[in-house]
């Protein structure tokens, strides 16, 4: 199974659980020490028994809404449209929701009742409430986790980041090639119109198992836990990937913007200090001489006229791989006391802008 689809699966198994913990919460404050008014009314057990066999249903459901919106509607659309579109989605999940439930209640209870008066049965206008208001929460803490990057939201509930503490890491500094004249030529607004659009397909690198770290004007900051980007040459790949995917836009970037972006990188992998910064902001931080030496590595890209290097500590790790490494030799990047041995990579692939 590849990345994407383990990551389609986590977002449908967390909102299955999310849901089966909310229908459990609702179950218990209306079953216990509690009678209800309507037609519909279960014994505590028999609730249980809902919850745990159809909660995980509808949240696979729900879940499985929530992907359609990041996979196929987040970068076309401005967030206020998104919530509208992820609002009509719960209203639709909340729909199948209340017709499933009517082909399923009644015979259990042994209930004639008909359609109308089943969704308008008294007490259901604060259940619905309450489901519309649990599925957009679950929608707005997954935004929250994605601004975070990777699984860190929970890390941070769990007070992982509070002290800093060390990992390994590979750090992946990207850079826009020829930005001072792309700015120059298309003005700021349709600029930063490009770089938004090139930072949309960015996304790709996801499924090499990428963190997107930062957005630093024009840079991105990518980094991997290093058995993650070691794994598969995930690292090496994500460019390639990220080349690849602004290739197949090629004709829409040169209709769009006169251009087609390119960018280079460099790359370094070794310990890092990881923290929770910011008291009314709060992030994830990074520090290190790891992330310091891949930036500069970045910088010598165009003096070496080269579009990927990488250190020889990252090289070396990687082992045996489909791609040639060409030494650059032993560079004094700046801020440093002692010379750096950086490769660049050349993909053995006939099309290099593809995937390896």
């Amino acid at each position: 199974m590849n990345f994407k689809n383990k990551r389609r699966w986590r977002i449908i198994g967390t909102y299955s659980l999310g849901w089966t913990l909310a229908f459990l919460f609702l179950t218990i404050i209306r079953g216990v020490g509690a009678t209800e008014d309507g037609a519909i009314d279960f014994d505590f057990l028999t609730s249980l028994g809902y919850v745990f066999t159809m909660a995980p249903v509808f949240g696979a459901i729900s879940g499985y809404a929530q992907i359609i919106a990041l996979e196929r509607l987040y970068k076309r659309t401005s967030a206020k449209k998104l919530l509208i579109i992820r609002l009509s989605l719960s209203i639709l999940f909340l729909t199948i929701l209340v017709l499933a439930s009517y082909l399923i209640v009644p015979p259990i209870l042994g209930l004639e009742i008909s359609l109308i008066d089943f969704i308008f049965d008294k007490g259901s206008l604060p259940i619905y409430f309450y489901i519309l208001t649990i599925d957009i929460f679950m929608a707005a803490v997954w935004q929250v986790n994605m601004m975070l990057g990777g699984n860190n939201l929970w890390k941070m509930l769990q007070g992982k980041f509070y002290e800093p503490r060390e990992e390994n890491r590979i750090f992946m500094f990207l850079d826009l090639k020829d930005s001072t004249k792309h700015a120059e030529k298309l003005g700021h607004i349709k600029y930063s119109r490009l770089i938004q659009e090139c930072f949309n397909d960015l996304g790709v690198v996801i499924e090499n198992e990428a963190e997107i770290y930062q957005y630093v004007g024009d840079e991105a900051i990518l980094t991997w836990q290093s058995k993650n980007g070691l794994r598969n040459q995930n690292c090496i790949n994500a460019f390639y990937s990220f080349k690849s995917e602004l290739l197949k836009k090629k004709s829409y970037y040169l209709d769009s913007y006169d251009c087609l972006p390119t960018f280079k990188a460099g790359l370094n992998e070794g310990v890092v200090t990881v923290t929770e910064v910011g008291k009314y902001k709060k992030e994830i931080a990074y520090h290190g001489d790891t992330i310091n030496t891949a930036a500069r590595i970045q910088g010598k890209c165009n003096e070496l006229g080269q579009e990927l290097l990488l250190s020889e500590n990252l090289k070396n790790k990687l082992g045996n791989t489909t791609i040639a490494f060409e030494p650059k030799g032993n560079i004094l990047l700046k801020g440093k006391a002692t010379e750096v041995k950086i490769f660049a990579a050349q993909p053995s692939t006939a099309n290099k802008g593809e995937p390896l």
